[in-house]
């Protein structure tokens, strides 16, 4: 296998790829990179998300720079504000053993002035979005008069993204004798006229075939009905334990409420789409890196440019229209070699776009059945038992508690504690699954059958969700006072409150659920609107483990949440939480919501764009 000094980099960049722990160049590499050295041409790569095409680009790019002048000498353009900050942090690194190297990010939703005044410090190197590059030019802050190469990376979801005329204008400030490099993992015919109207015989680079998915991924898919899907989603991620991805939507408003109703269902989730700021995306995307979350629910534009290692499953909670687009989202798992699963939750009626796609990646999807709730039992019980297997054991701390611990148990036999231990933790998990409906739903659209083991039915308690937290400027107090203004209940009939960052859980007695419930309904607090919502939850998310909906322990056990009605899927409508005449729904049996807002899904796209643009 060929390794990196074979390839003809200067020995600066070579230590500093080292100190970064790679030591073989990728497929993609290997083929560009020696090319690109050899000689100062245009150049088109084709390779699958996760392959390595930033080093591909990037190490020759640093390479070429001289870093001991100030003037910008490369540009690179990307889609997306998390992809041009992943490229600047790895340039950074490739030229850290440089004297003077500056690599600039310039993107929307963070402050110009500041992007201005690293640009005037002298930057051989711009990573750009393309509507704040445009920008830059409009406002004379950029001169790309001496850039020698230009990378345009992921210029199929550009163009997706309706950068073209930004694209054009961008690349109308550059001089005529440059390189261009183009990156892209698919290479639809829009890329293929840009290639032909700024690019001069460029060599053509390709891994795998064009437009297929990588090979190390499997392709899945649960037949549901519509109204299932929310229940769904839940199924699979307690079937999966150790589960860390990713669930993708259509629209920004699902996204968020998707992610809310797993946050209040227990699961470590959070949302990123356009409407969250700058700071909102990172500290999101900061969680996720660090493992603290374990479903992040995300449109695909906020997804372009997540580099995740170990990310485990991409979850299509709704199909693209675009069948490349899945080949981009199934993309975000089996990176670096590993391997992952796409799934797709879908309905009778997109079977179609399941057939379009396979012929698109050249892969045959696997019709799975949706395991019973029998079955997630097994499932997160072997789970636990090799949790506590492989338990740490801090000898030192827990010595002084185990005389008493001992006494408290003497009269219980091996086999009694382990079963009373068990019972503690897995009976709520039980009870839950008890009687749960068979979610599945074959071709011809029959419906589904009543398994053995489901979701019990269970009156309900006075513990609500809402989507008011710290960022909304709460502690316990301040909300105690907002709930009862709104209310008209005395703050102390608040109880157990539970502030989150975003979110927070509280208590009123059972009685007064209802008056709580409807007193919030159209309410906003700062221009938001407010959503409230029944839950049963303990009032904390799971841990690092599945079965999220019944944690609320660090550990990931079963720990919180021992019953909910989901007769149709998930959180149920608001009229079988007791609330007669509340027949909204919420992702729940009939309701209303989810699925219905994906028609307006490209208008949305370009009011996203415009804004990302200003």
């Amino acid at each position: 296998m060929t390794n990196f000094e074979e390839l003809g980099l200067d020995k600066r960049i070579i230590e500093a790829i080292k100190s970064m722990g790679f030591e073989n160049p990728t497929p993609i590499q290997q083929q560009a990179i020696p090319q690109l050295l050899a000689e100062k041409r245009d150049l088109v790569g084709l390779a699958q998300t996760g392959t390595g095409k930033t080093a591909a680009f990037g190490l020759p790019l640093v390479h070429f720079t001289d870093f001991s002048k100030k003037h910008t000498q490369a540009l690179i353009i990307c889609p997306t504000r998390e992809l041009c900050l992943q490229i600047t942090r790895d340039l950074t690194n490739f030229s850290s053993n440089y004297d003077n190297a500056n690599v600039v990010a310039i993107y929307g939703g963070a402050s110009i002035e500041t992007q201005i005044r690293e640009i005037n410090r002298g930057a051989q190197i711009i990573v750009a979005t393309p509507g704040r590059m445009v920008d830059m030019i409009d406002r004379g802050r950029i001169k790309l008069n001496a850039v020698t190469t230009v990378v345009l990376d992921e210029a199929d979801e550009m163009l997706n993204m309706g950068f073209k005329e930004d694209l054009d204008s961008i690349l109308s400030e550059t001089p005529d004798e440059k390189n261009t490099w183009l990156f892209s993992a698919t290479m639809p015919n829009e890329v293929a006229r840009i290639a032909k109207n700024y690019m001069s015989n460029p060599i053509e680079v390709t891994v795998g075939k064009q437009n297929q998915g990588a090979e190390n991924i499997e392709h899945k898919y649960y037949m549901v009905h519509a109204r299932d899907k929310y229940a769904a989603l839940k199924r699979i991620a307690d079937f999966n334990p150790e589960i860390f991805g990713i669930v993708f939507c259509r629209t920004r408003m699902e996204t968020q409420e998707i992610a809310e109703h797993l946050i209040k269902d227990g699961y470590n989730a959070d949302s990123l789409h356009g409407d969250l700021s700058q700071q909102q995306r990172d500290n999101v995307m900061k969680r996720y890196r660090n493992r603290t979350l374990q479903m992040l629910v995300a449109t695909d534009v906020a997804a372009r440019g997540i580099d995740v290692d170990s990310v485990t499953h991409v979850i299509n909670y709704n199909l693209p229209d675009d069948p490349e687009v899945y080949t981009h989202r199934s993309g975000r798992t089996a990176r670096a070699g590993k391997s992952g699963v796409s799934i797709a939750i879908v309905n009778m009626k997109e079977i179609g776009k399941i057939r379009d796609i396979e012929r698109k990646i050249g892969k045959q999807f696997v019709k799975d059945k949706l395991p019973t709730g029998v079955q997630v039992c097994e499932k997160q019980l072997i789970n636990l038992v090799n949790k506590i297997h492989d338990a740490e054991v801090n000898e030192t701390e827990i010595e002084k508690f185990l005389p008493q611990v001992h006494e408290m148990l003497k009269d219980l036999s091996k086999e009694e504690l382990i079963k009373r231990m068990l019972s503690e933790e897995f009976n709520r998990f039980l009870d839950y699954y008890r009687n749960a409906p068979d979610l599945n739903s074959d071709d011809r659209g029959k419906d589904r059958k009543t398994s053995p083991m489901g979701q019990g039915n269970s009156e309900p308690s006075g513990r609500f969700f809402i989507n008011l937290g710290e960022m909304d400027g709460m502690d316990q107090d301040s909300f105690r006072a907002y709930a009862a203004e709104v209310s008209g209940l005395n703050p102390f009939d608040f109880k157990r409150i539970n502030i989150k960052g975003s979110f927070s859980f509280f208590d009123v007695d059972p009685k007064q659920a209802l008056a709580v419930y409807d007193s919030f309904q159209f309410k906003k607090f700062n221009g938001r609107k407010i959503r409230i919502d029944h839950s049963d939850s303990k009032g904390g998310s799971s841990g690092s483990g599945g079965g999220g909906q019944y944690g609320g322990k660090s550990d990931g056990g079963f720990g919180g949440r021992s019953r909910e009605r989901s007769s149709g899927g998930g959180g149920g409508s608001k009229e079988s939480w007791g609330f007669k005449g509340k027949s909204s729904g919420d992702y729940g049996g009939g309701g209303s919501r989810g699925g219905n807002r994906n028609s307006s899904a490209e208008p949305e796209k370009k009011r996203e764009f415009k804004r990302r643009r200003n």
